[in-house]
């Protein structure tokens, strides 16, 4: 069993940059998303790490969160924390979905 330190590491920035929001600027929102995304991030990984075929959760979370923040940052212009976010998400997308059709070629041979 091969632990999925990347994806781990990749909920705990995620659930740390709400935190971070929330203690700089008081955003509740920013608190909320951090978190609700970071858990669903960490129980992806922990799938992942029982199951290196489970992906599903997180490439789906991190494929959302990607958008959220790809969006904001094209709407926003700023670098962090949205550009930042959107990138370290489309990286998880890339490394998350050549793993799945991986998957997906070794089913069907």
């Amino acid at each position: 069993m091969t632990v999925d330190y990347i994806g781990f590491a990749y909920a705990a920035t995620v659930a740390a940059g709400g935190i971070i929001g929330y203690a700089k600027a008081a955003s509740i929102p920013s608190l909320s998303a951090g978190l609700v995304f970071g858990s669903l991030l960490g129980y992806g990984a922990y799938q992942t790490t029982k199951n290196p075929n489970n992906l599903a959760l997180s490439l789906g979370t991190s494929a959302v969160l990607g958008g959220i923040m790809g969006i904001r940052f094209i709407n926003t212009g700023k670098v962090m924390p949205a550009g930042i976010l959107s990138i370290l998400s489309l990286a998880m997308v890339v490394r998350l979905g050549a793993r799945q059709v991986i998957v997906w070629t070794t089913k069907n041979e």
